[in-house]
């Protein structure tokens, strides 16, 4: 059997995901899905191996959040102050 964790790096192994789609997966809450991100960048730097995050797009003007490190989606926009933004792709390579 394995881990929470375990499972979520073998389904970003495979594809690209968002955190609702590996909540849906897991069956777990999207926010348990944020508090495991950390430890599975950690454990897989150990495996030689790297999660990318692709960056947030603001929907409404464009910008792009290319130097956020967290692994949560940014409340709303820096430049037009809208909440209108993208969720954040994870993936193992």
């Amino acid at each position: 059997m394995e881990t929470i964790r375990q499972q979520i790096i073998a389904l970003l192994i495979d594809k690209e995901m968002d955190a609702r789609e590996l909540s849906q997966t897991m069956g777990i809450r999207e926010k348990e899905v944020y508090e495991h991100l950390p430890h599975i960048a950690r454990s897989v730097a150990a495996q030689k191996k790297k999660l990318i995050i692709k960056p947030v797009q603001c929907l409404a003007c464009g910008y792009v959040f290319k130097d956020r490190k967290r692994f949560t989606r940014p409340g709303r926009c820096p430049r037009c102050k809208k909440s209108h933004l993208d969720e954040p792709k994870y993936r193992i390579f």
